[in-house]
């Protein structure tokens, strides 16, 4: 399921949801909030959801990233804070329509044809879907995912018990060989010098969906043996096996995806080197750009 080239750009659809669901979030949420928000207001089924690139991304969440940043190029959304998504002032007012959502999209894409004038439109449309947002390809996520997908079962737990440790975990082991109902590991987090608690994980190295049933079977597993679990994949888990996950009344599972793996790698900065990247910016220069005479696009955002 390989990227689609689609001059279209299917993610143009997600602008004016996002901006609703930002709104009804407060104002700012992480992405996977504001993602998950838009797919609950639209009723979004899990086969859309959970469709794939050949990354093993989701196709969906990619999607949505990408209209964050072409909010974030158009002002209605704040670039300030790393991590969150969060409505500027002009975009707390701001709603819009399909059409208005495509006049952005083609505003930018003909910004950066001017920036690059040896490229076509379509040229343009093609490498900006080619490529990750800049939030997302500034943290190097494809790469450190290619590599940990390409580990092997062994080496993948090896490295995730490598991760807990330096994440504060102590006496982490690994008994994946022992094919132990699907408990690859397991560790002690101290959390002060009187409580301390044991946690069982489990290491998918997938660039597939992990779904409800491998998380019903991995509680299933832990039960009587400790109170929290943690499955870690360099895939994603489907929406139901997020509710089984939070399940009340069960034992709590704790779900690291391959966006949040990434980042706990970046945190501790176990496998990464952190460096400096100078990019330009071109909502900066946009002002100062020769505008097209018979163009349409100046502000074609309405507000309440």
């Amino acid at each position: 399921m390989g990227k689609r080239r689609n001059s279209q750009a299917e993610f143009v659809r997600w602008f004016g949801p996002l901006l609703d669901a930002l709104r009804q979030l407060g104002g700012s949420a992480k992405p996977r909030e504001a993602s998950d928000k838009i797919a609950e207001n639209l009723n979004l089924h899990d086969e859309k959801l959970n469709e794939l690139l050949d990354s093993g991304q989701s196709r969906y969440y990619n999607q949505v990233a990408w209209a964050r940043q072409y909010l974030a190029w158009e002002g209605l959304v704040d670039t300030s804070q790393h991590g969150i998504w969060a409505l500027s002032s002009k975009g707390e007012s701001t709603t819009l329509t399909d059409e208005q959502s495509r006049e952005i999209f083609l505003k930018w894409v003909d910004i950066h044809r001017k920036a690059k004038q040896d490229k076509t439109e379509k040229k343009i449309i093609e490498e900006l879907e080619e490529n990750e947002p800049d939030e997302i390809q500034a943290a190097n996520k494809m790469d450190l995912l290619q590599v940990l997908q390409n580990l092997t079962p062994e080496g993948f737990e090896k490295i995730c018990q490598r991760l807990l440790r330096e994440s504060g975990f102590e006496k982490v082991v690994v008994t994946g060989q022992s094919h132990d109902g699907g408990i690859d590991g397991y560790g002690t987090l101290e959390m002060n010098p009187f409580v301390s608690f044991k946690v069982l994980f489990q290491c998918k190295r997938y660039k597939g969906t992990v779904s409800r049933a491998q998380v019903g079977d991995f509680r299933n597993a832990m039960i009587g043996r400790a109170e929290k679990g943690i499955i870690m994949t360099t895939g994603t888990f489907s929406t139901d096996a997020i509710k089984e996950a939070n399940r009340e009344g069960a034992p709590q599972v704790e779900l690291v995806d391959g966006e949040k793996l990434v980042e706990m790698f970046k945190r501790v900065e176990l496998g990464v080197k952190p460096r400096t990247v100078y990019e330009v910016d071109l909502p900066f220069f946009e002002p100062y750009m020769e505008k097209d005479k018979e163009s349409t696009v100046g502000n074609p955002v309405s507000t309440k």
